[in-house]
């Protein structure tokens, strides 16, 4: 059986030091090598998950704003675009970070993501035509000014 030297008895060695008394077999070099290597890409992939759903939740925020307080339709339209697209990314993050850990199969979050853009370009194509037929009746895009459904 062959005998490898720990991580810190290497460090020893190299530092002109004897080495330690640990002293690890290949296979259990290799599985703690790669659970090292696992663990690492986990806490990288958190720390990219934390930063992408903190842009992903400022991305929203603004949508919200944006419904919230603009009154010309477009600007609006632009707002659900943003928060369509925060979810978008929220989707893309947890995909990956569930890829890493092992949970599901990959570019799962893609799919959710591609779907998620062909309704959103659906309702940009629809919300469009209704903006550019009421201009054509009313004059204006304004939400204020809109008042058709009412008696």
């Amino acid at each position: 059986m062959a005998v490898f030297l720990c991580d810190s008895a290497r460090l020893c060695v190299s530092a002109g030091n004897p080495p330690c008394e640990r002293a690890v077999s290949r296979r259990d070099a290799k599985v703690s090598q790669s659970r090292r290597g696992r663990r690492t890409t986990r806490i990288r992939v958190f720390q990219m998950l934390t930063t992408i759903l903190t842009i992903s939740g400022l991305m929203f925020a603004l949508g919200v704003a944006g419904v919230l307080t603009r009154r010309n339709v477009i600007v609006i339209f632009m707002a659900i675009e943003l928060i369509l697209n925060a979810a978008n990314l929220n989707f893309v993050a947890f995909s990956r970070y569930w890829v890493a850990a092992g949970g599901i199969a990959p570019h799962t979050g893609e799919v959710f993501a591609v779907f998620v853009m062909v309704v959103a370009a659906a309702e940009a194509a629809i919300g469009l035509g209704i903006v550019i037929a009421l201009y054509r009746n009313r004059g204006t895009v304004s939400v204020d000014d809109i008042d058709l459904l009412k008696w």
